[in-house]
């Protein structure tokens, strides 16, 4: 079993960075593919970027140039650095992770980013 905690949240004016942090407990040897999504008010839940173990990184159009993904394997840590937040950022941000099998996944409890002057 895995454990995925979140944290780094918080309130940021427009412009603004923050650095969220996820950190893995439990079995993570398993662990591949690791991950951030958002889920804004009233909004469906949305992928944002994925970083394997090898450090190959995907980003989806909506952050590609403004967040970067990165991880540290060793502390068992994935961090997903925002820079130039907008109101439009605001949200709960997941951590997810997939295991090598594919055979399930992994999420945490969320951390709340709030982007207002």
């Amino acid at each position: 079993q895995v454990q995925l905690e979140e944290s780094g949240g918080g309130l940021v004016q427009p412009g603004g960075s923050l650095r969220l942090s996820c950190t893995a407990s439990g079995d993570t040897s398993t662990l591949y593919l690791f991950g951030w999504y958002r889920q804004a008010l009233g909004k469906e839940r949305e992928l944002l970027a994925t970083v394997t173990i090898y450090g190959a990184t995907y980003y989806t159009d909506s952050v590609k140039g403004r967040f970067t993904i990165s991880r540290d394997n060793p502390n068992h840590t994935t961090y997903l650095q925002m820079d130039n937040l907008q109101p439009e950022d605001t949200a709960v941000y997941y951590c997810h992770s997939v295991p090598r099998s594919l055979a399930t996944d992994y999420w945490g409890r969320g951390t709340q980013v709030t982007v207002s002057s």
